[in-house]
Order: C-alpha cells, then structure tokens, then sequence
C-alpha cells in the first residue's frame, strides 16, 4: 500500500506496529525512518522507537545515534515526556568526558522548553534536583577526613547549585509549588531569602489565575480549541513570550491538523519573537502537518526570505509546495504569485540584463504553463482567469524593464482568453498603455474597446472621448463620435430586443401557467363529478356501505404524513375504490363484500400530538408488506419499550407504506432516528421526527451536511453494480476510511454517486489526487472534495400557489405529484379571472366574480359541507 500512496499515515502505524510485533528491528526502523522523513511523529511514537533503540544501544558509537534521535524528537513537538527520558538517558553516559556538563545541558534545555509547563514542568525540575544531588553525594569527602580546599569549594558549588535550582522553581507557577516550599525548607540550613519568598508568592497568585484555565482543559473533551484559545487569548495579556510560546505548543501538540492555529502561531513568532531557528522551526512543522494549506507554504517562503536564507533552500521548498496537493485551482495561483514576488524582490532593475532577471521571467513564463497544462488538467480550469499572473508579468515588464512591447504581447494574450468582453479589462491595459506607452496605442486599445465591450461599454466609450477630448485632432474626435454613438446605438437596440424576448417569455408562460391551472381545475372537477355519480350507484347498491360513507362524511378524521404533516382522509376525495379507479363490472361479488368488510374494519389513524417527542414517522416503506405491524415492532424492539404501532391504510384496504411508531420513552424515539435509510424489504425504510407542518412550516430533515467538508470526498460515475464494500478495498489504499454512503433513489436503487470520509483533510487531499479518473469495473470515475450546492428552496410564488391548490398529502406520490389530481372545490363554485383567496382547511375558497354587487366574504365549509354538495347534485 505504502509504495502506491506513501502519505498514507494509517498505513505507516499499521507497518510499524506489525514489524514490532514480529521483532523485525532492522526493518522497524527503516519504517520509522520513512515515517518521520513525511510527518512530524507523535510523542507516543518518539517514545516506543527511543525505548527500542536505547534496548539496543550498547556501545558509545551507539549511544550517540540515540542522542541524535532524541534531538529530532524534540524538534516536532513540545512534549515534557520525551524531554525527561532525554535528560534520565544521558545521566546514563555520566561517566563518560564531559558528561556531567553534557548532562546539565540538556536538563538547562529541557527547562527552557518545558519547564514553565503548569501541569508537568514539576517533575522535571524535580529530576534536575535529584541528579544536583547525586553530584552533591559523590563530592562528599570519606566520614572522618578533613576535605581539602579544592573540595570545600566544589562542595558550596554544588549547593549553591541545588539552592539556585530551588529557587528558580519557586518563581514559577508550577501545581504543587507548596510541597516543593515545604522540601527546601526542609533541606536548607539556613532560612529561606526574603526574595525566594516574595517570588514564590507572586507565583503562587499567578498560579491561582491559571489554574481556571488548566481545569477547563482537564474536563473538555478532545480537540479543546475553545479552551486552548481562551488560555492563549489569557497569556497574550499578560505579555510573557515564554509562556505564550508554550501554551500554543502545547495546543498544537493536541491539534497538529488546524491549520488556523498553526497560522497564528506562526504570526505571533514573525511579528513578536523574531527568532530565526525558532520561526523557521515552527513554519516547517506547519507545512508538514497541514501540507494542503497554502497560506502556511506562503508564510514559509516570506519567512524564510525574512530571514536570507539560501535561495536554492527557498526554490527547492516552493518546489515541495508544488507537490503538496492543494485542493483548489485558486491555491496553485496564489503559491505562484508568492513566488514569482519573491523572485522579483531579488531582481536589481538598475541593470539592463541580469541571473535574477532572466529567472524572473523564465518563473513566468513556467506559471502561465503550469496553470494551463498541470491545474487545469486537473480541476478542469486555470484557477486564473482574469489572467492576474500575467497582468503582473506585464506591469513588471513595462514598468521596471522599461519594455512595453513585451507588455503589449502579454496584454494580446491575456484578451484572447475570454476577456475582451470586460470593459475593466481594456481599461487596466489603457492605464498601463497611459503610464508607459504613448497616444497612438492608447488610441488604439480604446477603439477596440468600445467594438469588443459587452458589459459596460458606455464606461469605455466615455474614456475614449475624454482622451480625444484632451489630446485627439477634429477627425480623431469625429471618428471618435462616429464610433461611440455606432456602438451604444447596437448596444441599446440588442438591449430592447433582449428586453422584449424576455417580457414575451415571461407572458407566455404567464399564459400556459394559467392554461395548465385551468385545466387542472376542469379535470379535477370532472373526475370529482364522475366518482361522486359512483358513489351515489355504490350507496344505492349497498346500504350498509352507505352508511359507513355516511359516518365518514360527518367525522373526517385527520392524520399525519411525512414529517407529520396533518391531512384529512376523506370518503369525497379518495372515492369508493381508492387510487385504483372504479372497479370493473365483472369483478366478483366476493371480493367486492372484501373490500368493504376491510374497509368498514379498518380503524381511523388518529395521532395525539401530545406524544409528538415520543413518536416517530416511518415512511417509503413497501406497499406490499404483509402485517407491518408484526414487521416494523421486530425492527423498533431494539430501540425501546414499543407503545404503539399504527400504520396507515387507504380506503380499500391496503397499506399506504407509512406508519407511527409510538415508545414508551423519548430517549427510545431519539435512538430510533438511527435506523433512518436501513433497508426493509430492498428499499431504504425513512425514519423522521413526528412535527406538525402546520406549526413548523420551516421545519426540514436532511441529516447531511450541505458545506464544504474537506476531509470528504464526493465520487461520481460509479457502476451501478458496485457496493459499498468494493469501493471500501479502492478508497482504503489511500487513508483510514471513517465512512461510506451511496447515494440511492427511493425504491434503494443506487445513483452512481458515493461520499466517502476520511480521518483528515491530508487523507482526503491525497485520495482526490490518486483516484480521479481512476478506472473501476470500466467506468471512470471522478473524485472531489465534497462541497454540495445550495438546497434550492422553493419560489416564494410557486409556493402560494402550490398552497392555494393544496390537496391533503395522502393523494400525493413519490415526487409530490398528485395521484388522483382532484379539484377541491365544486365546478360550481370556480370562476375564472379571479384572483384565487387564500386555502382554508385544504380547500381554495374563491371569491365571486363579473359581478356588480360587491363581493361578500364567503362561507367557510368543511370537507363534508362539500361531500353533501356533490351528493345532492
């Protein structure tokens, strides 16, 4: 895996951690090696490798190649850990020259790095007294002898050592500072320095101002941004740069992948510190951390030019920043700018030729080409295209080369781009032509202006009267006049045709609108008519059918559908044969006493909105599901304690593949929303809270977020026949995959697309790179960062009139068309050209129309009011 993708992180600890387990040392730190050349290594990865390789550090030669591992160790991260068992390890190598000074060192190090750490700076110090202390030991003379001179004075040395060692700890804010007090008053002979004391109080109130924050960190949950910002934000105030430094350490040692913190970071050490190891320390790691963020490779290269380093150093880091993996077009511009200013910055333009000069320009004449060929090959655009890259090329050309024939030829490409039709385009070519051209070209450029222009040509006609105005002859202003009023007379003559075609469209389909309105009323009405003359024939046929018709009329009862919205179950709407139709002539007297015995069995829905926190709603289920109570209390039993299963059935009986699932606890009905999408009977089963749309019209379930996820990729043209595990083995081979959804229609069926997220934004940048255009099971497919575009909201006037021609949900398919496509209001009561009042209970009332009397408000009536209408009828 490693040799097809080697940034692949997870990938490495797997390798590392196999290669321990089989004790294959030789090969376990090449692994470790080839890991630490691509990513900064974590302090329990420092660990394991050191603990290895001193295990196997015998000799001296051996020794110091552990020295050297160490160093690089504490170069990633701030980690008190390894600082520690660097210090204890080279206690070890005590008895070598020079090592107790080599000792002393790395302890004065390793204080300086960590020593201000609140929490775990104690137990290094402590380490540091104790080795004082063994010294102290061995300096002792033998019991019973008189030490010489030589010894006397190595003997107060070394206490004063120990005293100054206490002390310098006493001045800082350090958890369990009064038993460190307590131990030097214990160890010395003599009483404690009115100075120790006033320090160690002033630390100990600072300590008290901090420990807020270091509480607040110890009860927050991973990544603890919020907290860490607060703490920042806290010693920013006070002032201390040591502090400051560490506590963004130790933040970033916790979030290596944030690049905003790194950014900040980062600005602080440029800004306020200024140290070169320092700041050129801390760039590299961000880089390393967060290698898809090209603002930390820009702050790298302006720091490293801050700094003088080597330009060979600065090319071969923009060299990397190439290869990083950005994941826009627009990140590969603005590295380039960054660049190509750096380069231009070395350029002494007092010289008519130069190295510097000619490799600013071969740098920008590379950029224009990888832009074409390597960035839009990619993301199938430039990510430049105002052409900014070669604007600069040009003003660097005619401004400090003095060379505006050059500039004129980057100007004739930049418009054959697609540019000639911005007017602000030709005016930031005039501006440049005006300050280092002549009249003539700007003469020139402007003529060609005012004929390309197609978004503000009244601007670029202006400009060239002006110019003529104050420069030009009698014949350039008549040519200039001549030309200006040509081309603002074509312009507003394609403007009012525009105008026209556009308010012709929009009348006609104003007019077909108002067709398809009518029509739909007409049909409805019609095929209202037809069912309520079969309802009459049905009633006549079957008394007892008549009265349940009866009963329904008088108690239409409502009822929740989709994300419980409320719709009435109405005898005058569905007809007597529900969706289907009326029923053939022949169809057999058995099966007709069915239907009406399932109807007349079948019990209304009613819902108690009371119980909405308790109850969900199931819906695209299967029609033919056989008992769906039997079937979905199976599925819910492993949510909850089930109250109540009650699922919807139309008029003739048979399932409308919906349903309530009611809990005995809300915590069960929050457990169940987590079956949303598992399949029931090969579609994907819909599970959503149960809201009243009436009181919620706002109110929408979509669980999956709409923005930009850079650690989650959108893949398109997969095989229908692809599953989930097959495009797992692809994606795996490139990052740790945290999760995978193919996307499907309603009945289950798959789409050819797929999201798939990965543990972090490198992953996801690097898996974009290797799988676009990947091949699989002969289809090509392509890879992106997820970024969905925005849910289209519906049109503020199709809503009102949706609403006006509302129907209850229960005659609605799949796609919100109307299955039975019934009017709601009597033929007797529509007039047409009148405005259409606003719809009561589901119902358009329409007011009276061509009247000379004023209209009068009419009579709210109810869904039976209308049923007895079309009965007497």
């Amino acid at each position: 895996k490693l040799s097809i993708n080697a940034f692949d992180y997870n990938c490495h600890l797997d390798l590392i951690k196999l290669l321990r387990q089989e004790g294959e040392l030789v090969k376990l730190r090449r692994a470790r090696q080839k890991m630490s050349e691509l990513f900064p290594l974590t302090e329990e990865i420092w660990l394991d490798w050191l603990k290895d390789e001193i295990k196997m550090a015998s000799e001296s030669s051996e020794r110091e190649k552990v020295y050297e591992l160490f160093e690089r160790a504490v170069k990633d991260y701030i980690c008190p850990e390894i600082w520690l068992e660097y210090a204890q390890y080279s206690i070890g190598g005590i008895g070598q020259e020079g090592g107790i000074e080599r000792v002393r060192s790395i302890f004065e190090r390793a204080l300086t790095a960590v020593g201000l750490h609140v929490t775990k700076g104690t137990a290094l110090w402590e380490a540091y007294r104790e080795f004082e202390n063994a010294v102290l030991e061995t300096a002792q003379p033998a019991p019973g002898s008189v030490p010489s001179p030589e010894q006397q004075q190595m003997l107060c040395s070394q206490l004063e050592k120990i005293h100054t060692l206490f002390r310098r700890q006493l001045g800082i804010p350090l958890l369990d500072m009064e038993a460190s007090y307590a131990e030097y008053e214990e160890w010395s002979e003599d009483p404690i320095p009115e100075t120790t004391v006033k320090n160690y109080k002033k630390a100990l109130q600072q300590l008290e101002k901090c420990k807020p924050y270091e509480e607040a960190l110890l009860g927050a949950e991973t990544p603890k941004l919020a907290e860490y910002q607060a703490y920042i934000d806290f010693e920013m105030k006070a002032g201390d740069p040591a502090r400051i430094q560490l506590i963004y350490e130790r933040a970033l040692a916790e979030n290596c992948l944030v690049p905003d913190l790194w950014a900040r970071y980062n600005q602080y050490l440029d800004r306020q510190l200024k140290v070169k190891e320092l700041v050129l320390s801390a760039h590299d790691r961000a880089v390393r951390n967060c290698p898809w963020t090209v603002g930390l490779w820009i702050r790298y290269l302006l720091a490293m030019e801050r700094h003088r380093v080597d330009h060979s150093i600065i090319s071969e880091m923009f060299e990397k920043a190439l290869n990083a993996g950005f994941i826009q077009a627009t990140d590969y511009v603005e590295i380039w700018q960054a660049y190509l200013d750096y380069l231009r910055r070395r350029v002494d333009f007092t010289q008519d030729s130069s190295k510097e000069l000619e490799e600013l320009r071969s740098a920008f004449a590379r950029a224009v080409e990888y832009l074409k060929q390597e960035v839009e090959e990619r993301f199938s655009e430039s990510g430049d295209p105002s052409c900014t890259i070669m604007q600069n090329w040009a003003r660097v050309e005619a401004r400090l080369c003095n060379n505006m024939q050059k500039a004129r030829e980057l100007w004739d490409n930049i418009m054959t781009k697609g540019n000639a039709k911005y007017a602000n385009m030709w005016l930031e070519y005039y501006n440049l032509e005006r300050a280092h051209g002549d009249t003539q070209h700007c003469r020139k450029a402007l003529h060609r202006a005012v004929q390309c222009t197609s978004d503000y040509p009244e601007h670029v006609c202006e400009v060239l009267l002006t110019l003529e105005r104050i420069e030009g002859t009698l014949e350039d202003w008549d040519a200039a006049v001549q030309k200006t009023e040509n081309r603002l007379a074509r312009v507003n003559e394609q403007r009012a045709k525009a105008a026209e075609k556009e308010a012709a469209l929009a009348k006609l389909e104003e007019e077909k609108a108002e067709q398809r309105k009518q029509a739909r009323a007409e049909k409805k009405a019609s095929k209202k008519a037809k069912k309520a003359r079969t309802g009459d024939k049905r009633k006549a046929d079957d008394d007892d059918e008549g009265e349940w018709g009866q009963e329904e009329e008088e108690q239409p009862s409502k009822r929740h559908k989709g994300d419980g919205v409320l719709e009435e179950d109405m005898e005058v709407e569905m007809g007597l044969f529900g969706r289907s139709g009326p029923e053939k002539a022949d169809r057999p007297a058995n099966q007709k006493e069915k239907a009406t015995t399932s109807r007349k069995d079948i019990p209304k829905v009613l819902h108690d909105s009371s119980k909405d926190n308790v109850t969900v709603f199931v819906s695209n289920l299967s029609y033919n599901m056989a008992e769906p109570e039997v079937k979905l209390k199976e599925l819910f039993e492993s949510c909850g304690e089930v109250a109540e299963i009650r699922p919807v059935f139309s008029n003739k009986g048979t399932f409308r593949g919906y349903c309530y699932v009611e809990f005995k606890e809300e915590k069960s009905a929050l457990q169940a929303l987590g079956l949303d999408r598992q399949a029931v009977e090969g579609r994907p089963m819909f599970v959503s809270p149960c809201v009243d749309k009436n009181k919620n019209p706002d109110f929408k379930v979509f669980r999956y977020s709409t923005t930009l996820e850079k650690h989650k990729l959108f893949i398109s043209g997969l095989p229908f026949s692809c599953t989930k595990e097959e495009l797992e083995d692809v994606c795996k081979a490139h990052g740790n995959v945290k999760d995978i959804r193919l996307v499907t229609n309603r009945a289950g069926k798959p789409k050819g697309l797929a999201y798939v997220e990965y543990e972090n934004e490198a992953q996801a940048s690097q898996a974009v790179l290797k799988m676009d255009g990947l091949t699989v099971k002969e289809h090509v497919i392509k890879v992106m960062i997820s970024n969905p575009p925005l849910r289209k909201l519906p049109d503020k006037a199709e809503a009102g009139r949706a609403s006006q021609f509302a129907v209850p949900r229960q005659v609605y398919g799949a796609r919100g068309k109307g299955r039975t496509q019934l009017s709601m209001v009597p033929r007797a009561l529509q007039r047409q050209g009148n405005p259409v009042a606003k719809a009561e209970n589901g119902m358009v009332q329409n007011s009276p129309a061509a009247s000379s009397a004023p209209p009068e408000e009419p009579k709210k009536m109810s869904n039976a009011d209308f049923a007895k209408m079309l009965l007497k009828k």
